[in-house]
């Protein structure tokens, strides 16, 4: 028998995104943030406070890019979840993180996060705290890939826990998508 809650916005898994726009001065600013997903083919949809300093580069650069958490960088994500861009404007610099501008946004990639999503503001929602984004380009580092596509067990993605307060590593595979049901037709 199913426990009722009331309303709660548990999800599992919940992605670490590791946001990246630039401050006025050029400096990256990076936050990690965890409400967030794709919600169209080339889109990706993410609840980012508007007081956050992620929010106003956003707004004046129209451009930010998407990492996303490893458990190989646990550490680094974590430091960028707890430390505000508003009063640690270098904190990039401190979280160890190093970054290169995107070839394709007004944006930083982040060097040591196997994969990114480089995005272009399509819209923003102040009241709701929503920023869309247009995926431009989806790089993915070399050393994390396998046949040519991306690897996850290569890439060791972490989730956020929101009941527990911890990040979770991606586990294993249990099926093949998009097949092993068919032995139910």
């Amino acid at each position: 028998m199913k426990k009722n809650l009331g309303v709660k916005n548990l999800m599992f898994p919940m992605p670490v995104l590791i946001i990246g726009t630039y401050n006025e001065d050029g400096t990256p600013n990076v936050m990690n943030a965890a409400w967030g997903g794709i919600t169209l083919e080339d889109e990706i949809t993410i609840c980012i406070d508007t007081a956050h300093k992620t929010w106003a580069n956003i707004a004046a650069k129209k451009a930010f890019t998407v990492a996303f958490g490893t458990a190989d960088a646990v550490k680094s994500c974590d430091y960028l979840g707890i430390v505000s861009g508003n009063k640690t404007p270098d904190k990039v610099a401190k979280s160890g993180f190093t970054t290169v501008k995107s070839e394709f946004v007004d944006a930083p990639v982040i060097n040591e996060l196997p994969l990114v999503l480089e995005c272009q503001l399509v819209s923003m929602n102040e009241s709701k705290c929503n920023v869309v984004g247009r995926i431009v380009n989806c790089a993915v580092e070399e050393s994390a890939m396998t046949d040519g596509k991306p690897d996850a067990d290569k890439m060791k993605p972490i989730c956020f826990d929101s009941c527990a307060h911890v990040y979770r590593l991606m586990g294993e595979v249990v099926a093949k998508a998009f097949s092993c049901g068919a032995e139910l037709k």
